[in-house]
């Protein structure tokens, strides 16, 4: 049987793919404040604007590609079980070839009905246009975790945290939440590998492997490193 391996990756991994994100840019993206753009009451004020830059976003995510970083995470699969825990929007991992991928914050290609969450569809291209409806008549919304809306995602994202026989952190700096809490589900004696230019201060304890890096870099280096000791 397979070892089981849980990634949590964050905006760093994308970014090194040439994707704009949050971080570091003191909460704006492209100038737009975020309150703007990626909240429920941003929808109610002024959905015009949250499709446009939402558009924009999935416009964007279309030309970029997966960076080292995403093919290591994905060759791990050929060793381990491997479940990638995901803050990001774009489908890089899935480009690289990962099979099991959890998008704690939604998925910048698909779009859901404003009337029923379950109702999620692929969006063919990459423009959501206002008067685009779900099979019940209501609005299609992006498919987004909003600030200030549950994240469904999280509850098997901890199971797959809690099961694992080592944990690796990927581009995230540890301070957005709920994402950042699974950390306090990782079983204290597996190995921990973090993976950033900053390690986050929470990185620290036994069991932790540091990486100074960019993921691009770093990763390789861990997939060596699991492949070399723990096969």
């Amino acid at each position: 049987m397979k070892k089981k391996i849980a990634v949590l990756t964050g905006a760093g991994i994308s970014a090194e793919s040439g994707l704009k994100t949050f971080r570091d840019s003191g909460g704006l993206w492209e100038g737009h404040d975020v309150t703007k753009v990626a909240t429920p009451e941003a929808w109610t004020r002024d959905r015009a604007l949250v499709l446009e830059f939402y558009n924009q976003r999935r416009k964007q995510a279309l030309t970029v590609k997966p960076n080292p970083g995403h093919y290591a995470l994905a060759e791990l699969e050929e060793h381990f079980e491997v479940t990638i825990i995901t803050q990001n929007i774009d489908a890089l991992h899935e480009k690289a070839g990962s099979t099991n991928v959890l998008h704690l914050h939604g998925e910048i290609s698909k779009v859901r009905s404003t009337l029923d969450p379950e109702l999620i569809y692929d969006l063919e291209g990459w423009e959501l246009k206002d008067g685009d409806k779900c099979g019940k008549g209501s609005q299609l919304r992006p498919h987004i975790v909003w600030f200030g809306e549950p994240v469904p995602m999280m509850e098997p994202a901890m199971k797959e945290v809690l099961s694992a026989d080592f944990f690796i952190v990927a581009g995230t700096s540890l301070v957005v939440y709920p994402a950042a809490g699974l950390l306090d589900f990782i079983r204290p004696e597996i190995p921990k590998f973090v993976v950033d230019p900053q390690i986050p201060a929470v990185a620290n304890g036994n069991n932790f492997y540091l990486y100074e890096e960019s993921a691009s870099t770093g990763l390789p280096k861990v997939k060596e490193y699991l492949i070399k000791n723990y096969l």
